[in-house]
């Protein structure tokens, strides 16, 4: 679908839904594994359709009646003319990106409609939300022929409310998923990962009660170790009640009033084992209302930043880490479960990580989850990336929607300790404003948490000496900078990092958020060729003994624990259509720079190990 045909397919389809009353995109309901859920994975009937034909007629009007898709409407007789049909088109599993389901998907841009039967046989008092863990990019939901609603945005979840619409016999539920990209998007129109389509992550059915515990915000209070600050949110009718939040191994009781909007807020003195990567506790915490209770898996720890050191429960701590993408670990395609979370963190911790940059969007919840079990501490990551639409206010408010949505999702995750809101942007006045904007966002969101965003530094060179320096107009307001940078590979060579210095006029710590270089798995030579695991070896080498030199550096995160899909690498026989940058191949195959990085973490954690 072009950009003018999808913003046409907007503009028409918003006064179909106000006519029709469909619902709204729901509030977040928080940790839905704890509710009452039926899962609706599994295959679904799909129809590709690169026009639009199932939403739009030949004069690019919006269908009516019984020729749009989403009725899944069967002809009455012989005679009657209706093209198309769910039951004799193919499938697509769901959860899953259709681009590797089907070799003819593979570069495909454009709409796929998903057809699901079920039943369902709610309880008459309680509550019924249809819940999707992302869809890419663009998602109009309708069931039983009614369009709920549309959700923009390729990896953050949206709920919609389903309670008076839900049959005991015979629903269907239609999504129409677009994922054409457009310049007035987030992501916009060029990236370097794969635009995968489709209904990525799990789609379940939560069942709560009339009135529920929709979302909480139990953490340690910024600065404090043993002060816990936050709140709950009730849904409903019976908006104020009692309401208790136990921590009953700590001993922990406390109950709180919920005022008449439904939120109660609280503080409390705890004594507790602080969550940290050596020792990654969770604590079972009970919050219960007189309606509904909720049990998660919450840890505890303070992170915070004072002059160029990174704190982590008081003490100073190296972030030893490395960036990820949503991808399968052994398999072609996007991952979205516990399996391949738990490789994928394997394959961190194996080089002796203690952090993970999440790149360059809202990974799965899986992920987060995972990292609270394993240790790991995590940078996530908007897709505000390279070149925005700065000056739109539309594309502004999306960038907030996706930023507030993935805070709203993991603000209870322990691992998770610094949002970022950009990625290697070009400066200019509007996108200042709008990167201070978005900066804002989240500290008010969610002040806990340091922000940062991926920066590209100036290289200055004066007779024989070269210096890069660190300077952006947003830097002031970031808690952590962060920094890319392609020495070796795009500039230079390996080797010149060793006549480079750095230097900064924030008293800041830095990350480095990226650096490194391409290797195919098994290709080999002499340390001077291009795209050998022998080169790439060479330039971790170089980059590590130069990144030893910044006395203001705190953390790196090299580019990328594993080789990704993206359509911008298309040299034959080395590339094919992946990013090789990887420390571990598609296959799961460590390459050689894997063990330099092994061993200066182990060298590190040896000589400061943090607690």
């Amino acid at each position: 679908m072009s950009n003018t045909l999808r913003c046409l397919t907007l503009a028409l389809s918003l006064p179909l839904l106000a006519a029709r009353g469909a619902a709204q995109v729901a509030p977040l309901i928080a940790n839905i594994a704890a509710r009452q859920t039926t899962s609706l994975d599994g295959e679904w009937q799909a129809i590709v359709d690169p026009y639009d034909v199932g939403a739009l007629d030949y004069r690019a009007q919006p269908l009516k009646n019984n020729h749009a898709f989403y009725m899944n409407y069967k002809p009455q007789s012989e005679s009657e003319l209706i093209e198309y049909d769910f039951d004799t088109s193919g499938q697509l599993h769901v959860p899953g990106d259709w681009n590797t389901q089907r070799e003819s998907l593979l570069f495909y841009e454009g709409s796929v409609w998903y057809k699901r039967s079920f039943d369902y046989a709610k309880s008459p008092k309680n509550r019924l939300f249809l819940h999707f863990g992302a869809c890419n990019y663009l998602a109009a939901v309708y069931l039983n022929g009614e369009e709920l609603g549309e959700h923009e945005g390729g990896f953050t979840p949206f709920d919609f409310e389903i309670t008076d619409r839900v049959r005991a016999h015979g629903n269907f539920l239609v999504l129409r998923i677009n994922n054409s990209r457009g310049r007035d998007q987030v992501p916009t129109v060029n990236t370097d990962w794969w635009n995968y389509g489709g209904i990525t992550r799990p789609v379940t059915l939560v069942e709560v009660p009339e009135t529920f515990v929709q979302d909480y915000f139990v953490q340690l209070e910024k600065g404090s170790t043993h002060q816990i600050r936050g709140w709950l949110q009730l849904n409903g009718k019976q908006l104020q009640q009692n309401a208790t939040i136990r921590i009953p191994e700590a001993g922990l009781s406390k109950t709180f009033q919920t005022d008449s909007g439904g939120r109660a807020e609280f503080s409390f003195n705890a004594d507790l084992t602080l969550w940290s990567p050596e020792n990654p506790k969770l604590y079972s915490v009970e919050i219960v209302g007189e309606t509904d209770q909720v049990i998660e898996w919450i840890g505890f720890r303070s992170i915070e930043v004072r002059g160029t050191d990174i704190l982590l429960n008081g003490k100073s701590v190296f972030l030893r880490g490395i960036s990820i993408h949503e991808e399968a670990p052994m398999r072609p395609g996007r991952a979205w479960s516990d399996d391949d979370a738990r490789t994928l963190l394997s394959w961190a911790r194996g080089l002796d990580c203690n952090f993970i940059r999440l790149a360059h969007y809202p990974h799965n919840e899986s992920m987060l989850r995972m990292a609270d079990q394993m240790g790991l501490m995590v940078w996530a990551e908007v897709p505000v990336y390279w070149t925005i639409q700065w000056e739109s206010p539309q594309t502004l408010r999306n960038a907030e929607n996706q930023l507030n949505a993935m805070i709203a999702r993991d603000h209870n995750r322990s691992a998770l300790i610094i949002y970022s809101v950009a990625n290697e942007t070009p400066v200019s006045d509007a996108r200042n404003r709008f990167l201070r904007q978005l900066i804002q966002d989240a500290h008010s969101a969610d002040p806990t948490r340091l922000v940062s965003a991926a920066l590209q530094a100036n290289e200055v060179v004066e007779r024989n000496r070269i210096t890069i320096h660190i300077h952006d107009p947003i830097a002031n307001d970031l808690d952590v900078l962060g920094n890319n940078e392609y020495i070796g590979w795009y500039v230079r060579r390996p080797e010149d990092a060793d006549l480079i210095e750095w230097t900064s006029e924030y008293s800041k710590p830095l990350i480095m958020s990226e650096f490194g270089g391409d290797a195919r798995f098994g290709y080999h030579a002499d340390a001077r060729t291009r795209w050998t695991e022998e080169y790439q070896e060479n330039l971790y080498e170089h980059q590590i003994a130069m990144l030893k030199r910044i006395p203001f550096l705190r953390g790196m995160t090299p580019w990328i624990l594993k080789d990704f899909r993206s359509p911008r690498r298309t040299l034959p026989r080395l590339e094919d259509y992946f990013n090789r940058k990887g420390l571990v191949s598609d296959q799961g195959e460590k390459k050689k720079a894997y063990f330099v990085l092994q061993k200066f973490y182990r060298e590190l954690q040896s000589a400061q190990p943090s607690k």
